[in-house]
């Protein structure tokens, strides 16, 4: 016992110091923003925080913006979004060194001087990527990642790391280091997650430009729930930071992606990374230029939809949100084609949550050993703990009874390795199926629902089953991105009152009390393509941002 109550100390000490870090960033952060103030007092900030990426991008390459007026405008802004959502974890300092090198450099890249977020969980040289475990405190990384760097050639300027949830796995985002971070639309509400953090900063108009990670949502929840734009590409698009994922499996595929407030800053953002120092830096990454001629099309798209998945039953706004969309894009010219999904229950327990633990949890266990909290993944984190002979007896007990799927799901984790075998076998042939079904209708591009409004704070946590939107392009490896199109309104909050969900069990239940009281947050679609065409996927997300 005294050895445990020992051990315990230790971690809080840990805990209490990465705190007072986070603190002292922001008083690093309001300490240049006055200096700066000072020495410049005329510089108009408001003006400089309101151009758009593309336009702000070209004031910085013909040095009508000078670099210090844009740092320092987003570091001012990124301070007060901070403290009013908890969304930074730590200042980078060495972006202040940065900016006074970009001077003696000769060329400019595509995002010279642009300020960039990014998520905890990718590498940034000497600061920790924690995950949101207390084990990973004072293990700062040795070096950047790949995209960082590439970054930094292209001139951007990471200035801030942000908040994530408890092992990345949950569309909240709260760890017991940093605690919770807010939305910044309303403070009752989670930012999603896991690139909560960058979803809160880039909502709130602190960061022009963030990148995060995406296993199962983590980009498009944010998205969604804060009201910007974000782009999920194909996983090897962008060769994701490998030694900070946890246990993610290849039937699941991670992406890391770019979020923005409009779609044009997403592009900027993808065309400044598939670039010659990208595909040599990692030569896994497939040396894909981003193609402009698809991405500047204008040919009519015949594009896919589908109002729901069968198995989350979408809210009224969700579903108008679609509708709404399906509508327009008719107006504009194009051609909309119905497409039915099939089996979605079996694809989120038996490929997804399956898949994401393919090894019986073992290593989703071993990241949480000697952690003093696991409540945010509490369900999971029971299952996979459960032995074997209980599983399988729950498993059992539960299958006659069909509202309890998701439970189902949760208790069902195996570790066989012919059973592995199989999964990746099942989710093969499930991909060749759906791209044949998607050339069948010749389509080009798909219109989907998107899980929103943001759900209040804590029930992300209740309501993991709530994914199935977002996580089946996950195991497809399909790139998709999410675009806010509408708000609740009262005649949605009305509708509400009628939701029962598809299963009318806890789950569908705690989900209609989730979605209660959203009036006037933004709701969101999602837009996809098949592999590598994230340049499409821009393309149409573009139509659909300026119907």
């Amino acid at each position: 016992l005294l050895l445990r109550w020992r051990r315990r100390r230790e971690l809080w000490r840990k805990v209490k110091e990465a705190r007072q870090r986070q603190e002292r960033s922001l008083v690093q952060m309001e300490m240049a923003v006055r200096r700066f103030r000072e020495q410049h007092p005329s510089v108009n900030m408001i003006s400089i925080l309101s151009l758009p990426l593309p336009e702000l991008s070209k004031k910085l390459q013909d040095g009508s913006l000078p670099r210090e007026h844009v740092f320092y405008a987003y570091v001012g802004k990124a301070l007060q979004i901070a403290t009013e959502t908890n969304c930074i974890t730590e200042y980078l300092q060495e972006s202040e060194t940065q900016l006074q090198k970009a001077k003696m450099t000769g060329k400019l890249g595509l995002l010279y001087g642009v300020p960039v977020s990014i998520k905890d969980s990718i590498n940034c040289q000497g600061h920790d990527s924690t995950l949101g475990f207390i084990k990973n405190l004072n293990k700062p990384a040795a070096e950047d990642s790949v995209v960082v760097q590439v970054l930094r050639r292209q001139g951007a300027i990471p200035f801030v790391k942000t908040n994530v949830p408890q092992s990345l796995i949950s569309y909240d985002c709260k760890n017991l280091i940093f605690g919770q971070t807010f939305n910044p639309l309303l403070y009752t509400r989670s930012p999603g997650g896991s690139s909560g953090g960058e979803g809160a900063l880039v909502g709130g108009g602190g960061s022009i430009l963030g990148f995060g990670t995406d296993v199962g949502g983590s980009l498009r929840f944010p998205a969604a729930f804060c009201g910007i734009c974000a782009l999920k590409p194909t996983g090897n698009r962008l060769r994701p930071p490998t030694m900070n994922i946890l246990f993610w499996s290849l039937p699941v595929v991670t992406a890391v992606g770019p979020m923005a407030k409009d779609v044009e800053s997403l592009a900027l953002g993808m065309r400044a990374l598939l670039c010659e120092d990208m595909f040599h830096l990692d030569s896994t990454v497939p040396p894909l230029p981003f193609n402009e001629e698809v991405y500047s099309s204008t040919q009519p798209l015949r594009i896919g939809y589908y109002e729901t998945d069968f198995f989350t039953m979408p809210s009224p706004a969700m579903r108008r949100a679609v509708r709404e969309t399906k509508q327009l894009l008719e107006d504009a010219g194009h051609t909309l084609v119905p497409f039915e999904l099939t089996n979605v229950d079996y694809v989120v327990f038996n490929f997804c949550v399956r898949g994401m633990f393919a090894d019986g949890a073992t290593s989703f266990l071993k990241m949480f050993k000697g952690e003093l909290e696991k409540s945010s993944v509490g369900l999971f984190f029971w299952s996979a703990k459960s032995p074997n002979w209980l599983k399988s007896v729950l498993s059992w007990i539960a299958k006659p009874f069909h509202l309890l799927m998701p439970f189902i799901g949760f208790v069902s984790f195996f570790s066989t390795v012919d059973e592995v075998w199989s999964l990746h076998h099942e989710i093969e042939e499930f991909c060749h199926q759906f791209i044949a079904q998607w050339k069948k209708l010749n389509l080009d591009v798909m219109l989907c629902p998107m899980l929103g409004p943001a759900l209040g704070i804590g029930y992300p946590g209740k309501l993991s089953v709530a994914v199935s939107y977002t996580m089946l392009y996950n195991v497809l490896d399909f790139p998709a991105g999410v675009v806010p199109v509408t708000m609740v309104t009262d005649k949605d909050e009305e509708e509400l009152k009628g939701y029962q969900g598809y299963f009318r069990d806890w789950w569908d239940r705690t989900l209609a009390k989730a979605f209660r009281g959203s009036v006037g947050l933004p709701v969101a679609v999602q837009c996809v393509a098949l592999p590598w065409q994230e340049e499409l996927c821009l393309r149409f997300m573009k139509e659909v941002e300026t119907l």
